[in-house]
């Protein structure tokens, strides 16, 4: 009886604190469906768990600068695509494809297959 009761613990406790990792995981944020591509210079690459991130500096229609926030993988999935902390410098140029913040706000989600240099290279460091 008591191994049935610790049992129900050990798996009450398990669902309780899963969930949490779960939401922590959410991309509920971004539009997925409407993704739109940016061009712009790099102002910071944060190369940190448990996700990566790109400070955007991209030029509005009027001209204005505006800083995007993008969210990307994390570290150790980034490595396996070849990059490292050094992928991105600031100042570099580049072109990309994300899934926008619903709010609308100057933020979302980024995927190494969907940016590459102004140029047109690849962002891969080495594999």
């Amino acid at each position: 009886m008591r191994r049935q009761l610790l049992a129900v613990l050990v798996s009450a406790a398990f669902m309780v604190t899963s969930g949490v990792t779960v939401a922590h995981h959410s991309f509920a944020m971004f539009d997925k469906e409407n993704p739109i591509d940016l061009e712009g210079i790099v102002q910071e690459f944060k190369y940190v768990s448990p996700h990566s991130f790109i400070l955007l500096r991209v030029k509005d229609q009027d001209g204005a600068t505006t800083v995007w926030n993008l969210e990307g993988g994390a570290p150790s999935i980034l490595a396996r695509d070849g990059w490292t902390s050094t992928a991105l410098k600031p100042g570099d140029q580049i072109i990309l494809r994300i899934a926008p913040l619903q709010s609308g706000a100057p933020g979302g989600s980024w995927s190494v297959d969907k940016i590459k240099f102004k140029d047109g290279q690849p962002i891969v460091v080495g594999h």
